[in-house]
C-alpha cells in the first residue's frame, strides 16, 4: 500500500472519530439537560391547595331495608259498557273528580222504555185480575187454583218489569267508587258493545306502594313498620307509610317475597305506575362513621379519601422536607371502604377513625402528602335528609 493511501486512511480515522465525539458530547448534553430538568421538576414544591374540610362523624343510623316497588291506586278500573247502544249523554270531564254513584253517561233506550208501558199496562190489568177473584173467592164463588193463578199472573209481569228496569239500568253508566277520572273514550252518537271503555277511574287517596324483598328479610319486617318512599316524579320529597300487607308465600323463580305498604296522597302527588323506592325500617339501631360525599374519591381501583392533618416531626424535632413546604397542613391519600348512602352523608365501614378531617372540596387539585390551605366558609351540604329549594 502506498504512503499516500495510508495518509488518506488515517485522515478519515480521524475525522470519523471526531464527528463521533462531537455527536456524542452533543447527545450526553442533551441528556444531562433533560436529566436535570426532571429532578428539577420532581424537586420543585407545588403551592398549596385550597379546601373544605369536615370532621368524620359519628352517627346512630336506623337500620333500613331498601327495595324498589310501583306505586297502585287503592282502587283502579276503567268504567266500561254493560249495553250495546248509541251513546245518548255524557255528563263528565276529563280529569274529573267524581264521587261514587255519579252519572257519568247514557246510552239511547228508547225501545226498552217503551216496553215499559206495555209491561205496565199488563201489571194494571194482572193487580185488577188478582183483586176480583180475590173478592170472589172469598165469597166462594171462586176457586183456589183460579186464585193461584191471578197471583202467578201478577208475579210474572212484576218479574218482567224488573227485568226491562234492569236492562234499562245497564244503559246508564255511573261512577263505582269516589275518585279522579281520567280521559275521556266516549263520543256522543258513538255505538259502543257492552265492555267498550267509558273512561279510568283512580282512587288516590290514600294509595298502595308494592315491592318485595329477599326472603332472608322475612323474618324482619312485619306488619305497621314504617316505609319511607321517594319517587323520581317529586325530586326532594319523603312520602311516610306503613305496611299494610304481606305475602306469606315465597316466590320460588327469584326467592322474594311481596309486601305493601299504605300511604297518605292527599296532594295527590304519588299516581298509579310511578317507580318508587322504598326503604323499610326496622327497629334496631346502628352507630356509623359518616363524612359528606363529595369527600369520596371514586376511582376503580377503590375509593379514597384525603386526610388532612398536621404535619409529622422528626425525632429531632425538625418538620421533614415536604411538610416543611406546606403552610400548616397536608392531606394524606387513604383508601376507605364505604357502605350505605343518605342524602349528603356516606357511611365509612373501614380506613377512618371518629374526629380526623378529611377535604370535602378541590380533591383534583391535591396530591398526597401535598400541602393544603384550609377554607370552611362555604363547606359542601352535610344534611341526612337534604331537602332541595325548589322555588
Amino acid at each position: 500500500m502506498s504512503l499516500a493511501k495510508q495518509l488518506f486512511n488515517r485522515r478519515m480515522l480521524w475525522m470519523l472519530l471526531g464527528c463521533l465525539l462531537v455527536f456524542g458530547g452533543i447527545f450526553g448534553f442533551k441528556l444531562f439537560g433533560k436529566y436535570m430538568m426532571n429532578q428539577f421538576m420532581d424537586n420543585m414544591s407545588l403551592p398549596p391547595a385550597t379546601v373544605s374540610t369536615a370532621a368524620v362523624a359519628q352517627q346512630r343510623w336506623q337500620t333500613t331495608l331498601g327495595a324498589v316497588g310501583s306505586v297502585r291506586a287503592i282502587n283502579g278500573v276503567n268504567v266500561t259498557t254493560q249495553a250495546q247502544g248509541e251513546v245518548k249523554a255524557i255528563y263528565f270531564e276529563s280529569g274529573q273528580q267524581v264521587q261514587k254513584g255519579t252519572l257519568l253517561a247514557e246510552l239511547t233506550a228508547n225501545p226498552e222504555t217503551a216496553q215499559i208501558e206495555v209491561l205496565e199496562a199488563e201489571r194494571r190489568l194482572a193487580d185488577r185480575d188478582h183483586k176480583r177473584i180475590s173478592e170472589l173467592y172469598q165469597k166462594g164463588v171462586a176457586t183456589l187454583r183460579e186464585l193461584d193463578q191471578a197471583k202467578a199472573t201478577r208475579d210474572q209481569v212484576l218479574a218482567n218489569l224488573a227485568v226491562q228496569r234492569a236492562t234499562i239500568a245497564e244503559r246508564t253508566i255511573t261512577a263505582p267508587f269516589s275518585g279522579q277520572l281520567g280521559i275521556r273514550q266516549i263520543d256522543l252518537g258513538q255505538n259502543v258493545a257492552p265492555g267498550d271503555a267509558v273512561v279510568s277511574l283512580q282512587q288516590l287517596q290514600p294509595i298502595y306502594v308494592d315491592f318485595s324483598l329477599s326472603e332472608q328479610d322475612f323474618s324482619r319486617v312485619q306488619l305497621g313498620q314504617h316505609i319511607t318512599l321517594n319517587a323520581a316524579a317529586a325530586p326532594g320529597e319523603k312520602f311516610r307509610g306503613r305496611i299494610t300487607a304481606i305475602d306469606p308465600a315465597i316466590d320460588p323463580r327469584n326467592r322474594t317475597f311481596l309486601l305493601q305498604a299504605t300511604l297518605e296522597n292527599a296532594e295527590r302527588k304519588l299516581r298509579p305506575g310511578m317507580f318508587a323506592e322504598v326503604s323499610v325500617e326496622v327497629e334496631k339501631f346502628r352507630t356509623v362513621l359518616v363524612v359528606p360525599r363529595t369527600a369520596i374519591s371514586y376511582a376503580p381501583y377503590g375509593n379514597a379519601v384525603f386526610v388532612v392533618r398536621k404535619p409529622e416531626k422528626k425525632p429531632d424535632g425538625s418538620a421533614d422536607k415536604e411538610a416543611s413546604q406546606s403552610p400548616d397542613w397536608i392531606a394524606v391519600k387513604r383508601f376507605v371502604k364505604t357502605g350505605e348512602e343518605r342524602g349528603d352523608l356516606i357511611e365509612i365501614t373501614q380506613g377512618l377513625e371518629a374526629g380526623e378531617q378529611v377535604a370535602t372540596s378541590g380533591l383534583l387539585k391535591l396530591r398526597n402528602e401535598g400541602g393544603v390551605i384550609i377554607n370552611n366558609e362555604n363547606p359542601p351540604p352535610e344534611q341526612l335528609s337534604p331537602k332541595p329549594d325548589n322555588s
